[in-house]
Formats: structure tokens, sequence, C-alpha cells
């Protein structure tokens, strides 16, 4: 191909950690995996043959919405004042021909795109040697973001980089031509905390349940709970990340979730590669020191949180029993963990309460989707005609929980505990209030995704914690 002459150089941009802030390798990976399981056995093949081959293998598999990547503001707009000019933009990535195309359409800003082409992976000295032959020695002005750029900026007539760490930018320094640094924030480290999920380790207080009912307030029954909420920590952690890589795609779509730091790239695609068995091997180990049956309880919750990121939370119905179940499991690991008998009450009261703020929670995810005219949940199984029958499921699930603590109350194993049984039946009143409270606010689209996050923000609901803690309290020591 001869050189392209024009009176001004052609910008030439990158696309992953340039054009947007995130990995398309990563990105069609993790797609091709949240739609099937069994991409990672399919791919070995093609990493044998080479990168090139294993791009353009998950590019076929994948099904990334290239509308929602989280492109970067200030690339986009280097890009516009270049065309405004009147010069001419090109594309030119290492990924896959099919996502170089797809973004280029969507964009509408270039004049050509060039991507691997499941032979060459147009990267580094490859990509260099292919834009000095279509433009000439210094023919471009290339955009890019990493240390293997550097071998294509050597034959740039203007370097820019986006986002580069220091050594590259020293590197790039050194070659002695026109330097543009354009900077984003630095990664840091409240993003990696935010993708941790912290708000939802919440739910494992469950674990100290089996040792409030049961009035067991040693240090050790104290020490066993406590490191046994640690390893769920770490475990629901390693799931979250897992998830949010799953649900890329739909999180995006959504005007919240779009925020969260993968679905954003506030934090690479590659560090949560790294993030995963760190988390769950220290819960792991962590739970084997504890014993086998915390082991059991443990790798029970992970697999069946795993199930539900890739199958079980596309499935009506299920996937709410899923969630119920998982609550449930907080609350055995603390009776396993310390040796306290679980009674059935305890178990029913849990079944039904969170199979009421599972559904609950499906109940917020409707209700917002009326608020922005939408049929159908991304990633899931419900349409907004689902509100209808999701509504008396919560109240009749809330309430029989709510009939199994009034029981419970009125049973005789009550009075060996609590020296004031009648205590008890406030906390009866005030969750029969706070559940039917809450489904309105659901049904009228002012709650929050989570029904327990929401609560961590609404007084009414602290109020009514502080009054079933008074009860408690009430019923024991009066």
């Amino acid at each position: 191909m001869s050189p392209i002459s024009n009176g001004q150089a052609r910008l030439v941009v990158d696309l992953d950690g340039t054009l947007v802030r995130t990995d398309m390798l990563f990105e069609t990976f993790c797609s091709a995996f949240a739609r099937d399981w069994r991409t990672l056995h399919r791919c070995l093949p093609a990493v044998i043959r080479g990168k090139a081959e294993l791009k353009r293998v998950l590019a076929e598999a994948a099904t990334v919405d290239v509308t929602t990547l989280p492109y970067d503001a200030a690339v986009l707009d280097l890009i516009h004042r270049h065309k405004d000019a009147g010069g001419r933009v090109a594309l030119v990535s290492a990924s896959d021909q099919k996502i170089v195309t797809a973004v280029s359409e969507h964009l509408g800003h270039f004049d050509e795109a060039f991507g691997s082409d499941g032979t060459t992976n147009l990267k580094g000295r490859q990509k260099g040697d292919f834009l000095e032959e279509r433009y000439g020695p210094e023919g471009f002005i290339y955009v890019g973001d990493s240390g293997a750029d550097v071998e294509v900026w050597r034959s740039a007539k203007d370097i820019v980089t986006v986002n580069a760490s220091r050594e590259t930018k020293s590197r790039v320094e050194a070659l002695g031509r026109p330097v543009r640094h354009l900077d984003a924030d630095p990664l840091s480290y409240r993003a990696y905390l935010s993708a941790l999920r912290p708000h939802q380790w919440l739910k494992n207080l469950l674990i100290f349940v089996p040792l409030l009912v049961g009035h067991r307030f040693d240090l050790l029954t104290i020490g066993h709970s406590l490191v046994t909420y640690i390893i769920f920590c770490l475990v629901a952690s390693g799931v979250y990340v897992i998830n949010d890589l799953v649900d890329l795609r739909s999180d995006r779509a959504h005007p919240r979730k779009r925020l969260r730091p993968f679905a954003s790239g506030a934090v690479p695609l590659a560090h949560a590669l790294i993030m995963i068995p760190i988390l769950l091997s220290i819960g792991m180990v962590l739970s084997a020191w504890m014993g086998w049956l915390v082991t059991l309880v443990v790798a029970t919750y992970f697999l069946l949180t795993t199930a539900y990121s890739f199958v079980l939370k596309q499935r009506i119905g299920v996937d709410i029993c899923a969630l119920a179940i998982l609550y449930t499991l907080r609350i055995v690991a603390g009776g396993v963990a310390t040796g306290i008998s679980l009674s059935v009450w305890l178990l029913a009261f849990s079944l039904f309460f969170f199979f009421a703020l599972a559904a609950l929670k499906r109940q917020v995810e409707l209700a917002d989707m009326v608020n922005r005219n939408e049929k159908k949940a991304q990633g899931r199984g419900y349409f907004v005609e689902d509100m209808t029958v999701l509504v008396p499921a919560i109240l009749a699930s809330g309430y029989v929980a709510v009939l199994v603590l009034a029981l419970y109350v009125a049973s005789e194993q009550v009075t060996r505990l609590y020296s004031q049984p009648a205590a008890l039946w406030g906390i009866c009143i005030l969750l029969f209030y706070w559940i039917t409270r809450i489904v309105i606010l659901a049904n009228r689209g002012t709650m929050h995704d989570d029904p327990i996050v929401f609560a961590l923000t609404d007084r009414v609901s602290y109020v009514c914690l502080a009054g079933i803690l008074g009860f408690a309290v009430a019923g024991a020591l009066l």
C-alpha cells in the first residue's frame, strides 16, 4: 500500500485503553463466558494458534454492546477538534476487526478502521509497520496508552498518550518528538473498594443471628462468628466481582449501575481476574481452618451464587428462591461455626422473610423500568407486567414470616430464653409495619435497587430496627 499524503497528518487512534476505558480482549471474554461457561475450554485451541486467532474466536462468541462502552471524553474531544480542523481520523487497534468496525460505525467519526484479522495481531511493531506503510514515515499522529505503543510512536510525527504510566511517558519523551499527555483521574483505592461492594457485607451480619437468638455471648462463640463473617465477606466480594464481569452489558444499560467500577472502566477488567482468585483463596483457606462443616457451607454458598450469576438469575421464580436460600445459608454458617443448633422456627422465618426481600428487589427493578419506559429487564426473565404478581407474593411471604415469628413467640421454647416473652410481640408489629411500608415505596418507584441498601439510608428503617432491638432486650432482661 502506498502512503496516503495529506496536508495534515492523519490522526490515528487506538481502541483499548485509549478510546475506551477498557480492554476489548477481556470484554469479549467476559461476554462470551457469560453466554456460555464452556467458552474457556473452546478458547484453548485458539490460544495455541495465536492471540489474533483468540481475539477472532472471542469476538464471534461475544455480544458486546458498543453503544454503552465507557468512551474516554478527552479522546473524543481530540477527535472532534481534529475533524473540525479538516483532518482525517483512523481507528487502528489490536482488537478484532469485527469489534473495531462496530465501534467505528457507532461513533461515525472515523474515515477508516483497521483491526486484527485472525492471523495478524495488529499491535506493537506490527502496527507501527502497518501505519508507516500506509501513511508514510511520520505521516500520522498516534494516540495510544501502553508500553506496547512505543514501537508505534517511533514512526509517528506527534505523540499523544492517554492515561499512560510514568514509565511509558518517560520512554516516549525520550523519542524526541512533540508529546501531549491526556490524563483522566488516576486509579483510586476507592474504586477497588467499591468493586468489593462493602455495603453488601451488612447481609453477612446474619452469621451472628444464631449467637443472638441462642444467647451465647462468650468470647469463643463471638470469635468463631467473627471469623466466619470475614470469610463470607471475602467470598461474597469475590462472587460480586464475578457477577460484575458477567453483567457488564446489562449494567452499562442501567442509569446507576453503569457507574460501577468495572462497567465504567474505573478499574481495569484485568485486575478483576486477579482480585477473584485472591479473595476466594483467602476465604477458603480460612474456612478450612474453621473446620470441614464451615468449608462445606461456604463452598455451597459459592457454588450457588456462581450458578445464580450465570444461570439462575435469568429464571423467573428460581432466582428469588436462590436468593432466599443464600440469605439463610449465612445463618446456617453462623450456627455451624459456633455449634449452636438452629430451630425450625428460625429457618422457616428466614426463608419466608428473605424470599420477600428478594422478590422486593425484583419489584424495585421493574418499577424503575416503568420510569424508564422499558418493557423487559436486562439479563432477567421479568417483564413490567409481572409487578402485579410480585406485589402479592412479597406481601404474602413477608406476612407469613411475621406469622412464623408470632408462633415462635407463643411457643414454650421462648419461655426458656426470655423472662418477658410478651415483649417480643412488639417485634412482630414493627416487622408487619416495615414490610408493608417498603412494598408500597417500591411500588411507587421511590426505593433504591436493593432493599437492604435502602434500609441503610432510611430513617424510618433505623427507628424500626431500634425498636426491634429494644423489644428483644426488654424480653430478655426485664
